[in-house]
């Protein structure tokens, strides 16, 4: 009973901890290591290695996304990067980057500017955009 109990949780975890997908436009030529990535989204990044600007843009902090990729790729907690961005905007020092719904908002914004750099679900990745990095 214990064995099937744990490989039922195993199953389910993995469904629910879905991959997410860094995403730019697909004439975007740059490679980025997960450094890179971080200090874009936390704003100590504000160009691309060819010199380009970049944009972070995310999704809602409710977002399944959102989670994954503040753990996996910023090493936070959500409450951490609020704590991160109050300080900054107080002190006039950055703004935390946009908000978008959904993977499609991201994608549709992404697919149509070469300077902007985001993540989605990777299920929901098509040609539109080009994938980076998976978390």
């Amino acid at each position: 009973m214990y064995k099937l109990l744990v490989a039922t949780f195993a199953l389910l975890s993995a469904s629910v901890f879905a991959d997410v997908a860094v995403v730019v436009h697909p004439s975007n030529a740059n490679a980025l290591d997960n450094k890179t990535i971080e200090r874009i989204f936390i704003g100590k990044a504000k160009s691309f290695p060819d010199g380009s600007q970049a944009v972070p843009i995310n999704q809602e902090a409710s977002s399944a996304a959102t989670e994954e990729f503040n753990s996996k790729v910023l090493n936070r907690s959500s409450s951490q990067l609020k704590a991160y961005w109050s300080k900054l905007l107080f002190t006039g020092k950055g703004q935390p980057p946009r908000e978008e719904a959904d993977d499609a908002a991201v994608k549709q914004l992404i697919a149509a500017n070469p300077n902007l750099i985001g993540y989605i679900d990777a299920a929901s990745v098509d040609d539109s955009v080009k994938v980076i990095a998976t978390f």
